[in-house]
């Protein structure tokens, strides 16, 4: 079976590989020849554990291909996956040039029956503007070939993406006609051996199941922060409240746990889309936007708990951060809360000397030379007055609290996270700030 992925980015290209590591011929097409000739070194374009010695094994086996052609590349395939980037506009509707774009190139240069497939997130409505641009170019070209439109979201979690893709909980799959049933029947067979389904339904539903389900998890991190906010209002421990709702399993015990705001490439974008879509279609989706203004507000409380116990003026004053990717095992820093929490205290007059096992080379692109990269998370400790742990790396959960001690100023530790125990800390002289503890 041969397929095409048009976009190596995070989606396209664990999307590619994980099809090739099962059997399946892979190309992966990007418009960008330093990042295609990079993935034929062996260079990753993202950070994703366990990507890259997947991508070279397939590479390696004939089985993966990275090519910026995609006239050639689609050329004989049963179908091809649209995994390019639908950025959001100004007003926060995802634009769709790049898909549509490539949609079009596909029409042009098609030459055998086609399944077209959504793979980015997209807006309800989007496999019909895929089709009528296919439909257009082949009609340009006076052809009767026929193709099908599919949609196809994904649920990958970054730095799990390699598993979600190879044992899914469930894999969704919009399609309109029996062929492309078949073709995505056959093509996601070997991922299905865990028991778990495929979900088949109209196209409009899978577009919205994506959106739907990225939202529903974004509100209950923001219900979760509201909640921890009252609990130190009231005097109430939200690490117990945690465990005591935890436990209900009509609500679960993930995505409850509160911090300082979710970020990333999908929730913060997805949650303004479908504000957006719903707003073209006269609905006002007034739980969602109170998410989004919850997690907005959210960001800037850590920075609010460092005034509280510094006063406003941080001048002269130095802070130590730990993590800065908007989760840990990812080197993304779209829409970190790391990013509102350095500039804020920056602005206040502070110094800031930041660690991230990963991301700091991808977050010298936000806050530039603004900040002392530390070589290590001690290393950042150095001369500080307290130390700020805004992303829960596993190498910061179980720190030596002598050496931090040594070399802080001041006892002073703000834990974004929750990943200390307030009573401990408390007892060997720290003064410690979490969320949602009194």
């Amino acid at each position: 079976m041969k397929i095409a992925v048009v976009g190596t980015g995070y989606v396209g290209l664990v999307t590619g590989t994980c099809f090739a590591e099962v059997g399946i011929d892979v190309t992966c097409i990007d418009i960008d020849q330093k990042k295609i000739d990079g993935l034929k070194e062996g260079i990753m374009p993202i950070y994703e554990p366990g990507l890259e010695p997947m991508v070279k094994r397939n590479y390696e086996k004939g089985r993966l291909h990275f090519s910026t052609d995609l006239a050639s590349s689609i050329q004989d395939c049963e179908a091809a996956f649209i995994a390019v980037g639908t950025p959001p506009g100004e007003d926060g509707s995802a634009d769709l040039k790049y898909v549509i774009g490539v949609a079009r190139e596909i029409g042009q240069n098609m030459n055998n029956h086609l399944v077209v497939v959504t793979k980015s997130t997209v807006p309800v409505g989007t496999a019909e503007k895929v089709k009528t641009a296919v439909k257009e170019e082949l009609e340009s070209r006076n052809s009767d070939l026929t193709y099908d439109v599919a949609s196809n979201p994904e649920f990958l979690k970054e730095g799990a993406a390699i598993q979600d893709f190879l044992k899914p909980d469930r894999i969704v799959v919009g399609i309109e006609s029996e062929r492309a049933e078949d073709v995505m029947k056959r093509l996601y067979k070997p991922f299905l051996l865990n028991g778990h389904p495929t979900i088949f339904m109209d196209i409009p539903s899978a577009e919205m199941t994506k959106y739907a389900a990225n939202s529903m998890l974004a509100t209950k991190i923001s219900f979760m922060n509201d909640i921890a906010n009252l609990c130190e209002i009231m005097g109430a421990d939200v690490n117990m409240v945690r465990k005591g709702i935890g436990s209900d399993n009509r609500i679960g015990n993930k995505f409850i746990y509160p911090g300082v705001g979710y970020g990333g490439s999908c929730f913060p974008k997805d949650v303004k889309a479908l504000i957006k879509t719903a707003q073209e279609n006269g609905y006002n989706m007034s739980v969602l936007k109170a998410v989004e203004e919850v997690n907005e507000r959210q960001k800037s409380v850590m920075v609010k708990k460092v005034k509280a116990h510094f006063g406003n003026d941080l001048t002269g004053l130095t802070f130590a951060v730990w993590g800065l990717s908007f989760k840990p095992k990812t080197d993304d820093m779209r829409e970190a809360p790391s990013l509102v929490i350095i500039r804020s205290l920056l602005e206040a007059g502070a110094q800031v000397r930041a660690y991230d096992p990963i991301a700091m080379e991808e977050a010298t692109r936000d806050l530039g030379n603004t900040v002392t990269y530390a070589k290590d998370e001690y290393d950042a400790l150095i001369d500080a007055n307290a130390l700020l742990v805004i992303t829960e790396w596993p190498e910061f959960r179980v720190p030596n609290f002598d050496v931090i001690s040594r070399l802080l100023k001041e006892k002073v530790v703000f834990d974004g996270r929750n990943i200390y125990d307030k009573g401990e800390l408390e007892g060997i002289g720290y003064s410690y700030y979490g969320i949602g503890i009194k």
